[in-house]
């Protein structure tokens, strides 16, 4: 091949490869009320494959990482010039990986496993959190608060969650803490509520703020498929051993079959792992607690253990033990979700 042959040929290769890109990359700026999934549907875009790739053209200018700004232009994923309906992209392999850093720098990232969740909406509410500790107890002389160990045990179920395609909101919110991995988990009390409001300190003012948020997206989301997790530690006498039971409300079928799908799961787990040991846990009706009374989606509301019982401590306080706590929750919520689905 002479010298002139090979640059034509290789002006020729600038020429189609501008011509792709022009084609491929497009951007679309985001109206009022846009989310990802909304946009990238809007566009004629399947959110379930284009979501992880998404992010990660626009991670420098999504707010905390997943939200969109109204009115900022953003990169859509690239697909085949000439493909009528945007059906795949031919120049990279879309990562299935979404970035959270509300789970801390070692836990910000999630692999998307499955879609088992997808199209599911989930709001997952940790017990107390500012200036309320909620439950205190004694462990080898440092003082651990029941919001702590709720609110590891819901950043570690929401993680699952998001691994099989779930929309999920954490509606109790500590901007430092993070998934950790240690027994002691430091109190503190800059905790927030979504998207970022001060958590103020009377009690009841504290339980309708949270009310307030959760039906305020319930109501944006109308007709997706939604569910409400509370998490919290009860206090009770040092002797007693409690296992995890869970409330509904009486009225609520779909809140019932929530709790009995976790509770059922919990049963499950423990015939296997303690085959020796009775699982004594219950869900119930529990309509008088406000949170169950005045939230509008159907909710499974989860006491973890008692925290001044030296057993129970061991399943709060140990890592790998709040791991599996969160683990068995999302089974149950896949259960129910999947049944609910035939």
């Amino acid at each position: 091949m002479n010298k002139r042959t090979y640059l034509l040929f290789w002006i020729l290769g600038l020429l189609v490869l501008s011509g792709f890109s022009q084609t491929s990359l497009k951007t679309v700026v985001a109206e009022k009320g846009d989310g990802i999934y909304s946009l990238l549907r809007k566009q004629g875009l399947s959110p379930a494959k284009h979501y992880g790739h998404f992010i990660a053209l626009n991670k420098d200018i999504l707010w905390d990482s997943i939200h969109l700004f109204q009115g900022r232009e953003y990169v859509l994923p690239p697909v085949e010039v000439g493909s009528g309906d945007r059906k795949t992209t031919t120049l990279k392999k879309e990562p299935k990986v979404l970035k959270e850093s509300l789970f801390g720098k070692e836990h910000a990232l999630v692999t998307v496993k499955s879609n088992k969740l997808n199209g599911a909406v989930y709001y997952l509410v940790s017990g107390h959190g500012g200036p309320d500790p909620g439950a205190v107890a004694s462990y080898k002389g440092k003082m651990i608060a029941e919001d702590e160990y709720a609110y590891d045990i819901t950043l570690r179920l929401a993680k699952k969650l998001m691994s099989h395609g779930a929309e999920t909101y954490i509606i109790v919110q500590d901007p430092n803490d993070g998934i950790r991995d240690y027994k002691i988990l430091e109190i503190d009390r800059d905790e927030v509520v979504y998207p970022n409001q001060k958590i103020p300190l009377n009690q009841l003012q504290r339980l309708r703020q949270r009310v307030d948020v959760v039906n305020q997206l319930y109501r944006k989301n109308k007709g997706k498929y939604q569910r409400l997790i509370v998490t919290h530690v009860d206090s009770r006498s040092k002797g007693q051993n409690i296992d995890v039971f869970f409330y509904h409300h009486e009225k609520s079928r779909n809140g019932k079959h929530l709790a009995e799908s976790i509770h059922e799961t919990f049963l499950n787990k423990y015939r296997k792992y303690q085959p020796n040991r009775v699982y004594e846990g219950t869900f119930e009706d529990r309509s008088g607690l406000y949170l169950i009374k005045n939230t509008l989606p159907a909710m499974a509301y989860i006491e973890v253990g008692n925290i001044r019982n030296r057993k129970d401590q061991r399943r709060i306080l140990e890592p790998n033990n709040r791991q599996a706590v969160a683990n068995w929750i999302s089974e149950g919520i896949i259960l129910d979700r999947t049944r609910k689905s035939r």
